[in-house]
């Protein structure tokens, strides 16, 4: 079956941390980055995006950040400098020997994915997905959110936002301690740098979703972007197979 498991492989990143990925087909690298309390398996495989994406001639490689999934979730402030994600994306491009490789990100792992780009990063186009321009240009808002939810969990009412990303992190399994080191990490990029990534980009939301501001914003912000939405909010554009096929159609072209 398509969207079952696959078995993860490991590199030590550049601290030594060890860093999982999975990867599904071959033909042209695009390597995809998953959200917050998510993993690679959720985020990209369980629901089909990848095996779509594979379908259509690509090798699909697909880390689990630090802190989430099957990679190392260390919890001393040492191991989280600024950056740390976009530091681990360089050193698995590094340990692939990648040099023409396509580059794509949902929510946290579309902000890794312009924090990457902004830090010299050469992928031939990109994919930033539950993603607006507000998330890149100012993370404390997110990164407050989810601090109120991993420092005051079993407090929320059922059905609010926060309960929901509680109940997710719960299906994941996540460590809240290591993932609260992840919020110290975050960058602000400014409108500048933003404007500064030429490739072409598709720019990719749930029609719903304005967890992290304006898509359609951060499409006219960059020179050469693809803006498309596909059905659903931030926690359920991940789930709907348009998703993935959006993702498949923009790199097949």
């Amino acid at each position: 079956m398509a969207n079952s498991p696959i078995e993860p492989e490991f590199f030590d990143s550049f601290d030594g941390a060890r860093i999982a990925w999975r990867e599904l087909g071959e033909g042209r690298v695009v390597v995809l980055l998953h959200g917050f309390f998510s993993d690679a398996q959720t985020n990209w495989i369980r629901y089909g995006h990848a095996a779509a994406i594979a379908a259509r001639g690509f090798r699909v490689i697909m880390p689990d950040l630090r802190a989430h999934g099957s990679s190392a979730k260390p919890h001393d402030a040492g191991s989280y400098p600024p950056d740390v994600l976009a530091k681990d994306g360089f050193a698995l491009i590094e340990h692939l020997g990648l040099s023409d490789y396509d580059l794509g990100g949902y929510s946290l792992g579309a902000r890794t994915v312009v924090r990457m780009m902004v830090q010299g990063a050469t992928p031939r186009r990109i994919i930033v997905s539950g993603m607006g321009l507000q998330g890149l240009m100012h993370t404390a808002g997110r990164g407050g959110h989810f601090r109120n939810i991993l420092t005051n969990l079993g407090t929320f009412e059922r059905g609010t936002a926060e309960w929901l990303a509680e109940a997710f992190l719960k299906t994941s399994k996540g460590d809240p301690e290591a993932l609260l080191r992840i919020l110290d990490t975050f960058v602000d990029t400014p409108v500048e740098a933003i404007r500064a990534i030429v490739q072409p980009a598709l720019i990719l939301s749930g029609e719903e979703d304005d967890d992290n501001g304006s898509a359609e914003q951060l499409a006219d912000t960059l020179p050469d972007a693809l803006y498309r939405t596909v059905p659903g909010g931030h926690m359920s554009a991940v789930v709907k197979p348009e998703l993935g096929q959006a993702i498949a159609d923009f790199l097949a072209a």
